[in-house]
């Protein structure tokens, strides 16, 4: 069931674009979601926090580096539950860490991200937080473009959750 209040609010901050775009992966479309947009608007940063607060069930927060630690911080504070950061890659100065924050061994932990095209970022965090001592079975993330995320997640038995999909956002508007 899509969140109303939370679309309006994507709506509301200019987060939903229409023309033609070229996406992260090198594929073009019709629709853009501005996360910048979304994710800098304090309405629909509590909504989010609000809504992923309600589809967690005590797990570890992680956020994947950069786009989503806006999203990991509201919710961690939101749920007064710790997060740790998952980068694209090891930083080559200070710890070299792939994995930011505290994190123990066999602990569940669940992804938190914006947007989901085709799944390979959110699956690139599941991947390290696994190499990490981490049980990860779940991404929740704010906007599905169902474009093959949830199912290439699948295949590494990962439930991908959304707070809206694109035909949810799209619905009206097409």
């Amino acid at each position: 069931m899509a969140n109303d209040e939370l679309i309006a609010a994507l709506r509301a901050a200019d987060a939903v674009r229409f023309g033609e775009f070229e996406l992260s992966h090198g594929g073009t479309s019709e629709y853009y979601v501005d996360k910048y947009l979304f994710e800098t608007d304090p309405h629909c940063l509590r909504l989010i926090a609000e809504a992923f607060a309600g589809r967690l069930d005590g797990e570890k927060l992680a956020g994947v580096a950069l786009g989503a630690v806006p999203l990991v911080a509201v919710t961690s504070v939101e749920t007064d539950t710790p997060y740790v950061i998952a980068r694209k890659q090891a930083k080559e100065y200070g710890t070299g860490n792939r994995i930011e924050g505290r994190l123990s061994e066999g602990e569940e932990v669940v992804v938190l991200e914006d947007i989901a095209t085709t799944g390979k970022s959110a699956l690139d965090a599941v991947e390290a937080l696994r190499e990490a001592g981490a049980v990860v079975d779940r991404v929740l993330v704010v906007v599905d473009r169902q474009e093959g995320a949830r199912e290439r997640l699948a295949e590494a038995d990962v439930e991908l959750d959304a707070l809206v999909t694109a035909e949810d956002l799209l619905e009206d508007d097409a």
